[in-house]
């Protein structure tokens, strides 16, 4: 690729501080930039980095005053992290994209598959599967009788997709990603061996959904199991039977949710939380990481720490125990002084 600061900033309608001739071929991050790249400055913290980067054009945030001389040309813009993506998502845009079916790959006879859909080797297309347009199913997809794919859904190569499971349009699994395995369900029985409980349900994944690689989502043992639009799961997040997950919430890495809980609308949750069963998470809730929750959270919270306490508790908890070793030779002095 290659592009002027000129046009750039024409296209995301930015303010330019500098060369608009500047070419650009490619882009960097600020501390490692090269000649004829773009980088971006959006935290103030790599600000140093502006006045060293080889970088050649740097995106910056319309309010940031340069304290000094800058070699790279800025363009202005409202959001600096935000324009980056626009430009990283027109460029993914440009790449060539596979198309037609590679070989071989099996397509049951009664699959459905819709126009401009990708077909990589070894795939497999199940009975009654319909596949609407513009799909890519990379290599290695396996995908079970009476599943839907929805239109311009992208499966990378390993994605198994379950019997019955339904995908919503626009939808990212990468790689690994298992979707409609069987809950964790079992009865114990009085010899102490448990007996299986068959797992009937399904998953739902409804539109613009995105599930990291080797991120597992089981099937509910009736009814379904649903991650509603707008969802962003990390990799190698487990998702029990029938649980519910709310529209634009995010799920970073390793989170686990235990089977039949809800979390709601526009919740966050950092690395490694974890979620016990049959909880409801209201809206707007952040989890941070390494938190465990073992009852239910109203809207609007915030909770820290290994056993999931309200935030402003856990930070004055937090503050008594980091001075615990003060506080023990306070009190041993006062024994002393009281003998």
């Amino acid at each position: 690729m290659e592009f002027t600061a000129r046009e750039i900033a024409s296209f995301l309608g930015g303010e330019i501080v500098g060369d608009p001739g500047q070419k650009i071929t490619g882009v960097s991050k600020i501390d490692e930039g090269k000649p004829e790249t773009l980088s971006f400055l959006s935290n103030l913290k790599y600000s140093d980095f502006l006045y060293t980067t080889k970088a050649s054009v740097v995106l910056v945030n319309d309010d940031f005053i340069p304290a000094r001389d800058t070699h790279a040309t800025l363009i202005k813009v409202p959001d600096a992290y935000a324009a980056l993506s626009k430009l990283l998502e027109l460029y993914v845009q440009s790449l060539p994209k596979k198309t037609g079916t590679e070989h071989p790959v099996y397509i049951s006879p009664s699959a459905s598959i819709g126009n401009d859909v990708y077909l990589g080797a070894f795939a497999y297309i199940g009975d009654h599967v319909r596949i609407q347009d513009r799909v890519s199913i990379h290599p290695h997809v396996w995908i079970g009788d009476g599943a839907t794919i929805g239109n311009n859904t992208i499966l990378y190569s390993g994605v198994k997709i379950y019997p019955h499971t339904q995908i919503g349009n626009n939808c990212i699994l990468h790689a690994g990603s298992v979707i409609g395995s069987d809950g964790f369900g079992f009865a114990p029985l009085p010899d102490g061996t448990y007996k299986k409980i068959p797992q009937i349900g399904n998953v739902i994944l409804e539109d613009d959904v995105e599930i990291g690689a080797n991120t597992t989502i089981d099937c509910a043992t009736m009814g379904s199991t649903k991650i509603q639009k707008g969802v962003k799961i990390d990799n190698l997040v487990q998702i029990g039977h029938n649980v519910v997950v709310g529209e634009n919430t995010v799920l970073a890495g390793q989170t686990g949710i235990a089977g039949s809980s809800t979390i709601g609308k526009n919740c966050v949750m950092a690395g490694q939380v974890g979620i016990a069963g049959h909880l409801k998470i209201g809206e707007k809730v952040t989890i941070g990481a390494k938190t465990g929750i073992s009852k239910n959270i109203p809207a609007g919270k915030t909770y820290l720490g290994s056993y999931g306490m309200e935030a402003s508790r856990y930070l004055r908890a937090y503050a008594v125990f980091r001075n615990l070793p003060d506080l023990f030779n306070d009190i041993h002095d006062l024994k002393k002084k009281n003998l």
